[in-house]
């Protein structure tokens, strides 16, 4: 082998940023070769000369993908790591951390063999997903609006019940009504704040009306909205965060990507079960939780296997953790939708699994 060849990065972390990018780069045997700062334009060029199928990997943050595509499209093998992955190969620790320590970890840490990388998701998955983070936007803008609303009222001693539609409706006449002791620059004010609510309202509905389309135009999404507790928008969520459901081995470990699994503090062989993890991806397990929620209220109103579990489990182990378990199951289920291909049958009963017989042991002779 050359000198040259062997010089040349076997892999590479980096440290992103919005300008300056920190490069940790080691050969075959692990030697240091290249460990600097490179702005943004340096960096690509610089990548442009690294050997095909190089590893690049980075941290998961903000700009992580684009940045992944770019490399993919050089011919590199670009990996993105979980930030909490990283931290555990620091070699500083916690107190010295800084640009080139975290590049030097994300190098190491892609290097171990178990270790679990993050999809990098495609420019259409990220639109599809800015859709969803300018909606969430929205509805926060909204609940601000209804607590300034409510806000201003009060100091005037006009209180509403604590219901959006009733406010909605009896706004209008509030402000009208003389009897109160509203001043006129307030009644103006309530007046432009009642307006701006509703614009809220038509930009929410407009990026419903996307999600709609999405789940039209997605086969995968069309069959997550079968699943009961499962609309347009989370429909058009997992399916836009999630490319390929086959980078997860099982339906299990789906539902522990998610978050919805209990915790372990086990030892001595003696397992001790918790909460639920709460990892990963906070807005989707949100959004299941939200639909398990309305799948076990109106339980008892179905007669289909999976709602007899539901009413069953909801009496046996309270209702809050069968909400959790439906929204595990029902992470499960689009597991498995996706993997094989089928829809999703509320009166499917799953076949019994055969009974292992113990082997019989033969006498010593």
């Amino acid at each position: 082998m050359s000198k040259v060849t062997r010089n040349l990065p076997k892999r590479v972390g980096v440290d992103l940023s919005k300008r300056v990018f920190q490069v940790h780069a080691v050969d075959h045997r692990e030697q240091v070769v290249l460990a600097k700062a490179m702005s943004r334009e340096r960096f690509f060029e610089w990548c442009a000369q690294l050997p095909a199928g190089c590893l690049v990997a980075m941290e998961a943050c903000g700009g992580a993908h684009h940045v992944g595509r770019q490399l993919a499209l050089m011919g590199l093998d670009a990996r993105l790591i979980a930030g909490n992955f990283v931290t555990p190969y620091r070699m500083t620790g916690k107190s010295g951390k800084n640009d080139a320590n975290d590049a030097a970890a994300i190098c190491e840490a892609a290097a171990r063999p178990h270790m679990r990388f993050v999809a990098v998701k495609s420019a259409a998955q990220q639109g599809q997903l800015a859709v969803h983070r300018l909606r969430e936007g929205y509805k926060e803008e909204r609940t601000a609006a209804i607590n300034r609303i409510r806000g201003i009222l009060a100091e005037f001693g006009v209180v509403f019940q604590q219901s959006p539609e009733v406010l909605r409706k009896a706004l209008p006449d509030a402000l009208e009504d003389a009897s109160n002791e509203l001043p006129s620059e307030c009644r103006l004010v309530l007046q432009r704040a009642l307006e701006h609510w509703g614009r809220l309202d038509e930009e929410i509905d407009w990026c419903d009306q996307r999600m709609v389309s999405h789940v039209k135009s997605d086969e995968r999404a069309q069959k997550f909205v079968a699943l009961m507790g499962v609309g347009p928008v989370t429909a058009s969520a997992v399916a836009a965060s999630v490319g390929d459901f086959a980078l997860f081995d099982n339906a299990r470990q789906f539902g522990a990507w998610l978050g919805l699994v209990p915790s372990q503090n086990s030892t001595g062989g003696k397992a001790r079960l918790g909460r639920i993890t709460k990892r990963g991806d906070d807005y989707l397990r949100t959004l299941l939780i939200q639909g398990a929620k309305s799948a076990v209220m109106s339980a008892r109103k179905r007669s289909d296997p999976l709602s007899r579990w539901l009413v069953q489990l909801a009496q046996r182990v309270g209702w809050q953790k069968a909400v959790v378990a439906m929204a595990n199951k029902n992470a499960r289920i689009m597991w498995a939708i996706a993997t094989r291909g089928v829809a999703f049958d509320p009166h499917h009963v799953p076949p019994t699994p055969p009974a292992r017989i113990a082997p019989t042991l033969q006498p010593a002779l």
